[in-house]
């Protein structure tokens, strides 16, 4: 029966019933054939209750609240499938395909009528606390470790949607995304929900007011910072710096500290990650003050440094971009007397030396802008790489001097042989017995 059936004042009844009727579940996994007929009823009534709130005012009334928490809790509340791969390798976002929801067809429509009932401008978060609440919450975040990206997709709209109306769960909800957090950078190292709750964190920094409470402080230093050195970074890097990001342009004197632990964090031997870390760091250095750079340029640009000198070609060719960022570069100029000279022998070295020829015009390119920035500096730099190479040779000259000499002086010592020893020592096998070496 449709709702365009019935008098509006047997309206609330009906809609009572269907939200009922809607709590049968259905096996999609091990039979997907089996009771097809009623899949369809639930589907087409599921579909029905969407448009009827899309369309009609004052249809959520007071006892409509239990009912729709109760059905979205009997379809959603239940134990993920497992992993797709439980007796192999763990399974890895970036290779794997997911396990797909089979009840995806029941559960998406699940999702959007909850959305709908939420944005409603007759949802009344005063009622509907009630119902929704801590333990709805714990629940609704479990499910967050879903691999069907369809799903994880729909929760993180419901939760964001649920921190905007509920103000009395927010800090409730940040704890329990920290304890999440905590336990992924800590314990498990797996969780496929990172990314999503970074887009929702994302979301809620921009709203945090100023100045920021220590425990926003916290969050980014033992949270967000932390998430930098889990081996999966590339999945979620995006929305962790865009977070990071946010907190920047809230809060400038929290720079030295988010570059410090990025600085620590630094991958030693993974380049693709690295390349993230460069990424990231010109998203900071966009947005930072020239009072806080001042704080982070020697040990920031002595990383840079390295990375000029990387063999790898993209961990050097990144890092050579900085030099056509408008904004770095006026960083750069107004401190070139403490910049240049970190700088200019890793450029010096590799505009000769490295094997990829787009690094050698990189680099040209940024002694080149060193040099119109401060012709002067850019010699004193020149002169001094020069000294310090004549020092290396005659040093190195010296050494192999020193060898010689050590080496003569051995061989004219008479109590010195060098005859092989006449009784060599032997060699046993495995089977005892013993040959000797010639």
């Amino acid at each position: 029966m449709h709702f365009r059936d019935v008098a509006p004042a047997e309206q609330e009844k009906l809609f009572i019933q269907k939200l009922r009727q809607c709590c049968v579940l259905f096996d999609f996994l091990s039979d997907p054939l089996s009771d097809l007929k009623w899949k369809e009823v639930k589907r087409a009534a599921l579909s029905e209750m969407v448009e009827y709130i899309n369309h009609n005012r004052s249809v959520i009334t007071e006892p409509i609240y239990p009912e729709v928490v109760h059905m979205f809790t009997v379809n959603m509340f239940r134990g993920l499938p497992p992993t797709s791969n439980p007796t192999g390798a763990e399974f890895d976002p970036e290779e794997d395909e997911p396990t797909l929801e089979a009840a995806w067809p029941h559960l998406q429509l699940v999702y959007e009528f909850f959305l709908r009932f939420l944005e409603s401008p007759d949802f009344q978060p005063n009622i509907a606390k009630k119902y929704i609440d801590q333990k709805f919450v714990m629940q609704l975040l479990e499910l967050f470790d879903s691999e069907d990206p369809r799903e994880r997709d729909f929760l993180k709209t419901t939760l964001h949607r649920i921190y905007g109306k509920f103000l009395g769960l927010r800090a409730y909800i940040r704890k329990q995304i920290n304890n999440i957090f905590y336990r992924f950078i800590y314990e498990t190292e797996h969780h496929n929900g990172i990314a999503e709750f970074l887009e929702i964190l994302g979301s809620i920094i921009n709203g945090f007011a100023l100045p920021l409470k220590e425990e926003h402080k916290i969050f980014l230093l033992k949270v967000l910072l932390p998430l930098h050195k889990v081996k999966s970074l590339s999945v979620y890097h995006p929305q962790l710096a865009y977070c990071v990001v946010q907190f920047l342009e809230k809060d400038s004197t929290l720079t030295e500290p988010v570059v410090v632990a990025l600085l620590k964090y630094w991958p030693k031997t993974h380049s693709p990650k690295e390349v993230m870390f460069l990424n990231e760091l010109e998203e900071i250095l966009d947005v930072i003050e020239p009072s806080e750079f001042v704080k982070v340029m020697e040990p920031l640009f002595r990383q840079l440094a390295k990375c000029v000198s990387s063999p790898h070609f993209q961990v050097a060719e990144r890092a050579l971009y900085y030099w056509n960022n408008e904004y770095i570069m006026s960083l750069i100029s107004d401190n070139a007397a403490r910049i240049l000279p970190i700088m200019f022998p890793a450029l010096y070295r590799n505009s000769k030396s490295h094997w990829n020829k787009t690094i050698h015009g990189l680099i040209y390119n940024a002694l080149k802008l060193f040099m119109e920035m401060n012709q002067k500096l850019f010699d004193d730099c020149t002169q001094q790489f020069r000294a310090e190479k004549n020092k290396e040779k005659a040093k190195l000259k010296e050494r192999e001097e020193a060898w010689m000499k050590i080496e003569s002086l051995a061989k004219s010592n008479p109590q010195v042989s060098f005859s092989r020893p006449e009784s060599p020592l032997p060699v046993i096998t495995e089977g005892g017995k013993h040959f000797q070496v010639d």
